[in-house]
């Protein structure tokens, strides 16, 4: 597992604050791996899930640290997504 899929894991199990959430999503970040999030929390996991979102390191670390809106990014290109649309806006409060 890359330093950032590890760094992101921790991040976004404090973000969810021990919860989980209904569904599953997983972030591919372009050349580190991916995570996943479902009821269970956040971990490094590249297994199937409801909706897939992609984007480069740049722009997920943009996104988990609040400098990059998710919105702007998918709306720019930046941020690709396939699958549940309504489960990537929900998650798009949990990166912010």
């Amino acid at each position: 597992m890359s330093d950032i899929v590890a760094a992101a894991v921790k991040t976004l199990n404090e973000k969810l604050n021990g919860e989980g959430i209904d569904g599953s999503v997983k972030f591919v970040i372009e050349d580190e791996g991916a995570v996943r999030i479902d009821e269970s929390g956040a971990s490094a996991d590249d297994s199937e899930a409801d909706c897939v979102m992609t984007a480069n390191r740049e722009t997920f670390e943009g996104m988990l640290g609040g400098e990059i809106d998710p919105t702007s990014a998918f709306m720019s290109g930046r941020l690709k997504v396939e699958g549940d649309m309504g489960l990537a806006m929900k998650l798009g409060s949990l990166l912010a």
